[in-house]
């Protein structure tokens, strides 16, 4: 059985002071930031992917190409349209792929335009990779057209819902080490095969092409930016994704 004595009333009197002079000299505690629940959005509006402020795309970035856009409705009410966005990273090791909308409001062409975005690793692998993201609609949205881009192509779908590809080329650029480099438009060198030359046109767009002669202006890195280094003798001596 509990048993009180005589000086416990006067023992949680001297706690509760205690614990009231405690919270007083920390002063007034700052209500949380999520404390107030986001509202609904708006009707028709994007209801996926995005990033809405802060450094949250601080480290976000647009991949190297998509492959293909889908565009799948449900067939229950309500009546929903979810975008799927396909695409190559330059490496291996990107995630957290979103697809971040350029389109504010109801545009006047009826395009939503959207970007498919990734963070790139540290210290990536071989590439390219394959990397997608999910973007669902709002209900009722105003769009006609869906235009997703990436750091080198675009994809475009007049009718929804659909399906539209595109086929790239690979740019692996590891074996084309110790190959011929043929510019622009240039003819192949005599006596060289095809299979013992790289053309330029068939490099990544926006690749670096560094010369013997060359200076290098930019040391800022681009994951999506492919760098290949020419010898003397006018063949490729190395070739990376930065």
């Amino acid at each position: 059985m509990l048993r009180i004595s005589r000086s416990t009333p006067v023992m949680l009197v001297a706690l509760g002071s205690l614990l009231a002079f405690s919270a007083a000299a920390q002063g007034p505690q700052k209500p949380a930031a999520d404390a107030q629940p986001a509202g609904p959005p708006a009707a028709g509006a994007p209801t996926g992917g995005a990033p809405t402020g802060g450094d949250s795309t601080a480290d976000n970035l647009p991949v190297l190409a998509v492959t293909s856009l889908e565009v799948v409705r449900t067939t229950h009410a309500p009546t929903l349209d979810i975008i799927v966005a396909r695409g190559l990273t330059s490496t291996d090791g990107w995630s957290d792929a979103t697809l971040l909308p350029l389109t504010h409001g109801s545009p006047s062409d009826g395009v939503l335009d959207l970007v498919l975005t990734a963070d790139p690793p540290k210290a990536g692998g071989p590439g390219p990779a394959p990397i997608h993201a999910v973007f669902p609609l709002g209900q009722d949205h105003p769009y006609k057209a869906i235009r997703v881009r990436s750091a080198t192509n675009v994809i475009l779908m007049k009718s929804l819902p659909g399906f539209a590809e595109m086929k790239l080329i690979p740019w692996a650029c590891g074996p084309c080490v110790g190959k011929l480099f043929v510019a622009k438009g240039a003819a192949l060198p005599a006596g060289a095969s095809a299979g013992d030359v790289v053309r330029e046109e068939d490099l990544p767009v926006h690749t670096r092409l560094i010369r013997p002669n060359d200076g290098v202006g930019d040391m800022h890195a681009n994951p999506n930016r492919l760098t290949v280094v020419i010898g003397e003798d006018g063949r490729i001596v190395d070739s990376s994704w930065e």
